[in-house]
């Protein structure tokens, strides 16, 4: 559809167009009813009214309408609208069009044009803004935790956090309020506990290892993935159970060669993959007949869920000690308004780079996401031994690689097994 075709009712001007050979009168009708699409099956016939005339020359074809315009006319584009409300899908080729550039492939075929560097940009921008947001949170909520070790209320207020700016894009409907049920709170009480578990045991990790460690442990979640889901009866082929070899092997190099190793902060790590594992596994049971809750309105209400879960348990473990903490970490860091934006911070950026993943997930393909998550770990591992400057023995380095590596392997394997799996159905 060619913007150049539609003329505004309060025009009365001629427009001339050139064709070489031949000449051609095409009468306008600009009252209400008129059809903006001028085509070369129009009448050559005048119309009996007062309405003004184009001459038609020297134009090329595109999707078969007429281009081609001289400057003398040149309506009005605005919000990629039309006039007579037609949407603007292609402003690219409506200007070659308009100002008479060839867009044509050379035998009358319209080259459409490639929005390759579009998507190039939109897919930085959305990796970009993960992997920001997702160094922002580790760094932040260690911070916190080095000077207030009370993971428990941390993660309870990150997830807080998270609830206030889900009600604060529903209220502001920014974010289409999910339709809640009874049956569908029933079906979240399962992977919101198993989300609760995986949130404070990583919490508990952060606060006794370095960030580095608890990250090479929780790139181990695939072993776990296919041990549970074997459990229940997927099948999966041979090379995704060759692909967790080396996350085994790499994760136990990494674990006995690591400088601030803890058995706290191990176990908080690997109980945080079976919490994850279990929360995707009983989401994918129980959640299967709410399909129409988008993936951004899912993790809003497990994240206020959650919250019900786990800050009374915070109260019960650690509460006894907070106000005490809480002087301490002040006296610690020196100003009060520190110690609240990091605590803050790490509640914000939790939340958002969890709903940057759901966001990229909506805009790529499985193969291309579970690529940038493996480069995220990589990423965030690496950001925090340079903000911590944690040291790295030669070979917790290589154990970290293996994993890592192993991780990519598993998820190249299983994006690959879901995509052919879903060619056949």
């Amino acid at each position: 559809m060619l913007a150049s075709n539609l003329i505004p009712y309060s025009y009365s001007t001629a427009v001339t167009i050139s064709k070489p050979n031949r000449r051609h009168i095409y009468p306008i009708n600009t009252s209400s009813s008129f059809s903006p699409l001028l085509t070369r099956a129009q009448t050559k016939k005048h119309n009996n009214n007062s309405n003004p005339f184009i001459k038609v020359s020297s134009f090329n074809p595109i999707n078969g309408f007429p281009s081609g315009f001289s400057s003398s006319f040149q309506p009005q584009i605005k919000d990629n609208v039309f006039p007579s409300g037609f949407c603007l899908k292609s402003r690219s080729l409506i200007t070659k069009a308009a100002t008479g550039s060839d867009v044509d492939g050379g035998d009358g075929d319209v080259v459409e044009p490639k929005p390759q560097q579009s998507k190039t940009l939109t897919l930085g921008i959305i990796f970009g803004f993960w992997y920001f947001q997702n160094i922002v949170f580790n760094i932040f909520n260690k911070k916190a935790l080095t000077v207030f070790p009370y993971p428990w209320l941390l993660a309870s207020f990150q997830l807080f956090a998270g609830s206030i700016w889900m009600i604060a894009l529903w209220g502001l409907k920014l974010q289409p309020f999910p339709k809640i049920t009874k049956e569908f709170v029933i079906a979240l009480l399962g992977p919101a506990l198993f989300h609760t578990i995986g949130h404070i045991s990583a919490c508990v990790s952060f606060s006794k290892v370095a960030v580095s460690f608890t990250h090479v442990i929780k790139s181990a979640e695939p072993v776990f993935t296919v041990l549970f889901s074997a459990v229940l009866g997927d099948v999966y082929p041979l090379k995704v159970w060759l692909s967790i070899l080396p996350i085994v092997f790499g994760c136990s190099l990494a674990a006995v060669t690591e400088v601030s190793f803890n058995y706290g902060g191990l176990w908080g790590a690997m109980i945080s993959n079976v919490g994850f594992v279990l929360r995707n596994v009983y989401s994918k049971k129980s959640l299967q007949h709410f399909k129409e809750v988008n993936g951004l309105n899912l993790y809003g209400c497990i994240t206020i869920l959650s919250l019900f879960y786990l800050f009374p348990a915070a109260i019960f473990v650690e509460g006894s000690q907070w106000v005490p903490g809480y002087y301490k970490a002040i006296e610690a860091v020196g100003k009060p308004s520190t110690f609240y934006l990091w605590v803050l911070l790490s509640g914000v950026f939790y939340h958002l780079y969890n709903q940057s993943s759901y966001q990229a997930l909506d805009e790529i393909s499985p193969l291309t996401f579970s690529v940038g998550n493996t480069m995220k770990r990589v990423v965030v591992i690496v950001s925090s031994v340079i903000v911590f400057r944690n040291p790295v023995r030669p070979l917790n380095a290589l154990g970290s690689a293996i994993a890592i590596l192993g991780t990519f392997l598993y998820s190249q394997a299983t994006a690959k097994k879901k995509i052919e799996g879903e060619k056949k159905n």
